[in-house]
């Protein structure tokens, strides 16, 4: 499964990256807008916008990248490690099922 990280905290790239490879995913996580994000996202399988740390704008240009037919989307007003192992457990758990 590959999921995309969008906002969250500089500091935490590594540990959201370390939880989702415990989850078996493949994370790109994206801090801060560059000017290629729309090229960069690609047709991942999670998105998670984590909305408290991230503009706008950021997250505008995320959803108009995505499918929401093939993408799940997954909004959370926390950016905690914690918060992303719910979203990883629930997740996965209904992709195990399926």
């Amino acid at each position: 499964m590959s999921v995309v990280i969008i906002g969250g905290h500089d500091r935490m790239v590594t540990q959201y990256k370390k939880i989702c490879k415990t989850y078996n995913c493949k994370a790109k996580v994206f801090t801060q807008m560059s000017a290629s994000l729309d090229k960069q996202i690609g047709t991942p399988d999670l998105l998670v916008l984590f909305t408290n740390t991230v503009s706008h704008k950021m997250i505008r240009c995320a959803l108009d990248e995505v499918r929401p037919d093939t993408t799940q989307i997954v909004r959370s007003h926390t950016s905690s490690a914690s918060a992303l192992n719910e979203i990883l457990s629930q997740r996965t758990a209904a992709c195990s099922s399926i």
